[in-house]
């Protein structure tokens, strides 16, 4: 195989992210009924949320207590509270997407693989534990815990510097957001795949090296 080491994203890429189930699930502790309009709701701060902090202009502490803060008055509990019972709602209806077992467990004989990931640090481990991936990865790096989030040069290199600066071309990044993942790979210098989900579509300007729309389709690139 042409790789020696593969890079993952983590939501949306290796584990489903039902965001609406998880809220709902979380939600049901405090007795109130979570609806599709309150989603579109508190996604209207999250998402411009999630685009400062990948620009880096926000911190992830910031993200997850100010998504939270309109709810966190509603109900008269700390968001910080909130935003815990939203990760531990988010970690207990985990599930990997498909192929992503059979992905990894292709690729471990031949390459080494990791993690980089903007989801926070809560989530990760315990989502690895839950699924029990945790030991086909060699490094889990989390943008919380650097302090800054792709696609920043800098948590590549970070990453790369983990890894004992292998040769950039025969590292692989693979991931669902073009934005981040794939501009991230961009800007590094290495290659990368864009897992494409329905309805996406790539913006100008950001080249993958693969494009696919499920994970066996990658196996095949691959050659496994």
């Amino acid at each position: 195989m042409k790789y020696t080491h593969v890079l993952f994203d983590a939501d949306e890429t290796l584990f489903s992210f039902n965001a609406y189930a998880g809220l709902k699930r979380m939600f049901t502790n405090y007795a109130v009924d979570f609806t599709e309009s309150d989603y579109q709701h508190y996604q209207l701060t999250n998402k411009s949320l999630w685009l400062a902090y990948q620009d880096n202009k926000i911190t992830a502490s910031h993200l997850q207590i100010t998504r939270f803060s309109e709810w966190a008055a509603k109900l008269g509990v700390p968001a910080q509270q909130l935003n815990d019972d939203f990760l531990t709602a988010m970690a207990e209806i985990c599930q990997l997407l498909p192929g992503a077992v059979e992905l990894l467990t292709k690729l471990k004989p031949h390459a080494k693989l990791g993690i980089i990931t903007n989801g926070f640090t809560q989530l990760q481990a315990r989502r690895l534990a839950h699924t029990g991936l945790k030991d086909m990865f060699d490094w889990l790096v989390i943008s919380e815990q650097v302090g800054i989030a792709k696609p920043a040069l800098e948590i590549f290199q970070h990453t790369f510097d983990l890894m004992g600066n292998p040769d950039k071309a025969k590292i692989l990044m693979v991931g669902d957001t073009a934005s981040s993942d794939i501009l991230g790979a961009q800007n590094a210098g290495i290659d990368s795949c864009w897992l494409q989900h329905p309805n996406v579509e790539l913006p100008a300007g950001i080249k993958p090296t693969y494009q696919v729309t499920e994970l066996v389709q990658l196996q095949r690139l691959l050659g496994l």
